[in-house]
Parts: C-alpha cells; sequence; structure tokens
C-alpha cells in the first residue's frame, strides 16, 4: 500500500505501522494542522510537536485578523488615521509581506481585509450571498492595498485608511518555516509539517523521501503525487474548501484586487518550493498571484516570482504544469492530458 499526505485535502491516509512516527493534529489557522516527527525517542518527538503547536497558536492569536489580537489594533488605528507602534515581528512581517506582495503585482495583498469581509470569507463559516455591487464599487474606488502602509521603525501607518490588513494568505506559510526551526533546534530532522494544504518535510520517512499527493480539484483523493526533499516545503492555492454556491455558480476566497470578485477562471495552483530560509512562506504566498493572473497571466508570473515548478488545473479541467515540477510528478490512475510548459 502507498502512503502518502494529499495537499489541499490535510489528511493523513495512513503510516506503517513500525515507523517510529509521533503525530499530532489541531485546529489552527483556521484549518486543520498536523505534525509528523520520526524519532526513535517518543518524548523527543512529543515535546517538539507540543513546541510546534504552541508557536502556530501563539502566530494565530497574535496576528488574527477578526479576533482581538495585535493585528486588529493596528487596523483599528489605521482605520482612525491613526500611526501605530507594533512589535518588532509585527513590523518584519508588514515589510515581508509588502516585498512579496510587489513582487506578485500585488495579486496576492494582504491589505484587502476589507474586501474578505464584504465576501464573508473572513468567518469560518459563511454564507452563500453575494455583497451589494455598490460596496465593491465603493471599495474598488477607494483602492487599498498593503502598498499604502508606511513603516519607519516600529510605527506603522497608512495614507490609506481602507487598508485592512489580513495574514490568512501568508501566516501559515511562515509557521511553516517557524516550525522547521523549532525541530530542528530540537534534534528532529525527519518530519513532515502540514498547515491546511501547505507542506513542508524534513529528512526523510527511514530514509526513503516524504510522498505527499496533490489534490485534484474536483475529485476525491489526488490528481498526482510527488515527493519532497530535504526543506523542499509545497503549497496549493485552490476553490474547492472555501467558496459557496449562488444560482450554480462557484464563488471562492481567492479574491482578485482588480476587480473585487473571486477569481473564476482557475480551479488549483501548486508550488513546489526548493529548500531555503523561506520555502515555507513562498509555499503560501506564491501560489496566491500565480492563481489570480489566470490563463494569459500565471506563466509569466510565476517567472516573475522565481517560481520553477508550478501545476495548474484551469475551470475546464485542463492541467498545465511546468518542464521542471512535470519530471516529478506521478499522476494516479490513468495520466491524464497534460499541457507541459518551459
Amino acid at each position: 500500500m502507498r502512503h502518502f499526505l494529499i495537499v489541499g485535502f490535510a489528511l493523513i491516509l495512513a503510516a506503517c505501522g513500525r515507523t517510529p512516527l509521533q503525530e499530532q493534529q489541531a485546529y489552527v489557522f483556521g484549518t486543520r494542522v498536523e505534525v509528523l516527527v520520526v524519532s526513535e525517542d517518543p518524548e523527543q518527538g512529543r515535546k517538539a510537536i507540543g513546541a510546534v503547536l504552541r508557536e502556530f497558536d501563539r502566530l494565530h492569536r497574535a496576528y488574527h485578523a477578526w479576533q482581538p489580537s495585535e493585528l486588529t489594533t493596528l487596523n483599528s488605528a489605521i482605520f482612525s488615521g491613526r500611526p501605530s507602534e507594533v512589535s518588532p515581528e509585527l513590523a518584519d512581517f508588514v515589510r515581508e509581506a509588502q516585498a512579496l506582495s510587489k513582487q506578485g503585482d500585488y495579486l496576492f495583498d494582504p491589505g484587502i481585509g476589507q474586501l474578505i469581509k464584504l465576501w464573508g470569507f473572513q468567518a469560518d463559516e459563511f454564507k452563500a450571498e453575494l455583497p451589494p455591487p455598490a460596496d465593491i464599487k465603493a471599495w474598488l474606488a477607494s483602492q487599498p492595498s498593503i502598498a499604502d502602509i508606511a513603516i519607519d521603525g516600529q510605527t506603522i501607518s497608512s495614507r490609506n485608511h481602507k487598508v485592512a490588513l489580513d495574514f490568512g494568505g501568508y501566516l501559515k506559510g511562515v509557521a511553516l518555516d517557524r516550525a522547521a526551526a523549532i525541530l530542528r533546534a530540537q534534534g528532529i530532522n525527519n518530519a513532515l509539517i502540514n498547515i491546511g494544504g501547505n507542506v513542508m518535510a524534513l529528512g526523510s520517512k527511514q530514509g526513503k523521501p516524504w510522498r505527499v499527493g496533490i489534490q485534484h480539484p474536483r475529485q476525491p483523493g489526488p490528481l498526482a503525487t510527488v515527493t519532497l526533499a530535504d526543506g523542499e516545503a509545497i503549497g496549493t492555492s485552490g476553490d474547492y474548501q472555501r467558496f459557496f454556491e449562488v444560482d450554480g455558480r462557484r464563488y471562492a476566497h481567492l479574491l482578485d484586487p482588480r476587480t473585487g470578485y473571486p477569481a473564476d477562471h482557475t480551479q488549483a495552483v501548486t508550488v513546489l518550493i526548493p529548500a531555503g530560509p523561506k520555502a515555507g512562506t513562498l509555499s503560501d504566498a506564491a501560489s496566491k498571484p500565480i492563481f489570480i493572473a489566470g490563463p494569459d497571466g500565471w506563466r509569466e508570473m510565476a517567472t516573475k516570482m522565481q517560481i520553477g515548478l508550478v501545476l495548474r488545473v484551469d475551470r475546464s479541467n485542463r492541467i498545465f504544469v511546468t518542464e521542471a515540477l512535470r519530471q516529478r510528478l506521478e499522476f494516479i490512475g490513468q495520466p491524464p492530458e497534460v499541457t507541459v510548459v518551459p
């Protein structure tokens, strides 16, 4: 039997009975998280997992955009037109998110919190109803963006009072990098961390590479599998988990800040990031602008963001994959028709 984790579906299918695995799951960042550790010392594994989950919980509480937190305090100050003194960590997050947003032509923009709220996607459960077109039009007219924010040391201000920061498309990736650092500091060199479909691999499972499955956006189970080398991360943005339907049309949480509406041309985008200090962060942040860029712009956007391993499924179920990633994929069942791009 094959054993792998499905990226984008957050499901551990199975684990070999004799493998010295410690596993724990939790619900953080509005999604299910799983940490698997390979350790001959069960107590060491449990302690390491506990440290990771505590850090996840801290990040979730400190930077929740819709429950009282340091981030909501900052958003309130921005709305009131006041500068706000923030922690060094939050200042660094805003700087990094600004840089990533600029690289992605602001198709990924954590400054669109008010648009997210208009659509109701800030909630764990959301109603199947469309926001009034006039409200979307008004939001577009104000053009809020994380680019409007100025940072002076630890003081943050905004020239646009309509900016509301939401790190939902960024913080899971940051947490992956934090988890990897914590595990390694505690002597854990073989682990798999999954935060709602963003996955990072450390080392291997008994000498064999970790294998993960890429969720099919319209069918149960994986579309394909891929092995991850030490320190690699993979992330998927898809329209199949956080969405609602009105009159038979799907409206997903991946909002295009140019139109104010969900991008409907793409079902899923998966990116695989080589090992590096920010591999986790990129696995989360890079898939969004590539997804939103759509059929005419996704490949150019991937190149601009220096992401070479990409898989895209469009709304007509057509599959596009970069040559570098195609060489590593193993499709499940009868191989589908795939367009390979340089």
